[in-house]
């Protein structure tokens, strides 16, 4: 592997990664801090990706924008639907125990697929990425990159930066981490737990879909491909510490290396070495690398 390659093969890594977390953040959101296990996560990434195929046209036609409209308007409907979704179903959950969950978000995904089908079909669709990131830079004589691929890295960059800043330095973020402690303590003070709640499980859903947006042009929009993200998000959750952004974001560089240059180096088992990264790293820490602030 010469160094171009070497390169290259570590952009990919780092942009999965950071793909990897911008997507499992809004499920550590959701898991971590309300203690919902949201097997649906993974269907709001479909319909992100979805979105930005379904959304162009009919952006362009109502306002003449193209892609930085469509994917505010993606983030609006984002937010609105993760609303609504926790008020009519979520919201009864918190009290239930984890086999309920399982089940009624198991049947979300029944319903976003049955619903995907009757609205978009079951083609294979593709997404042109906009003219003004649709070039690339030069690596050594021979090989290039994509912007867009580097501008992949810059969202999920900013959101990383973002939601630290929220957590950590506003009075949203710390009303949020005490609800997540102690949600009784919280109510006592006069805080609405529940609109907290709606408006964490809201960023969550709009987090993943805008994960899917900005995915669907370097990837194929697809029937079905909401399952393996979901189950690869909760790798990064457990590997990274349950409600831990930081654990998150490292847990999900560390799998973007491992299946990037596992793929390069071990194709005949790129499959598994996530997984025996994630079982060597729990038994060397049980409860991840970071717990939840």
């Amino acid at each position: 592997m010469d160094l171009a390659t070497f390169l290259i093969q570590c952009l990919n890594a780092l942009q999965y990664g950071l793909l990897l977390f911008l997507v499992a953040s809004g499920l550590t959101l959701i898991f971590g801090i309300m203690g919902v296990i949201n097997l649906a996560h993974g269907s709001f990434y479909m319909i992100g990706a979805y979105m930005a195929f379904a959304l162009a046209p009919v952006v362009e036609r109502s306002f003449g924008g193209g892609f930085v409209a469509t994917l505010f308007v993606g983030l609006v409907l984002a937010v609105m639907l993760g609303y609504v979704l926790e008020w009519v179903f979520f919201s009864y959950l918190y009290e239930r125990e984890h086999l309920q969950q399982v089940l009624m978000t198991y049947g979300l995904i029944l319903v976003f697929e049955e619903l995907r089908s009757l609205l978009v079909g079951d083609d294979v669709h593709g997404v042109q990425a906009p003219p003004w990131l649709s070039g690339s830079i030069a690596l050594g004589d021979t090989m290039t990159y994509p912007v867009y691929r580097l501008f992949i890295s810059g969202v999920c960059l900013a959101l990383a930066l973002g939601m630290y800043f929220v957590f950590t330095r506003t009075r949203l973020g710390m009303m949020i981490r005490a609800g997540s402690a102690n949600r009784e303590m919280v109510q006592s003070l006069g805080i609405d737990i529940q609109f907290l709640y709606r408006v964490v499980f809201a960023a969550g859903v709009a987090i993943a879909v805008l994960a899917g947006m900005v995915a669907a042009p370097v990837s194929s929009v697809y029937p079905g491909m909401g399952g393996s993200v979901l189950i690869i998000c909760f790798v990064v959750v457990v590997i990274g510490g349950i409600g831990s952004i930081r654990g998150a974001l490292l847990a999900a560089l560390l799998i973007g290396f491992v299946d990037t240059f596992g793929k390069v180096l071990l194709p005949q088992a790129a499959g598994v070495l996530v997984y025996v990264l994630m079982a060597l790293i729990l038994l060397w820490r049980p409860d991840g690398l970071f717990k939840a602030a």
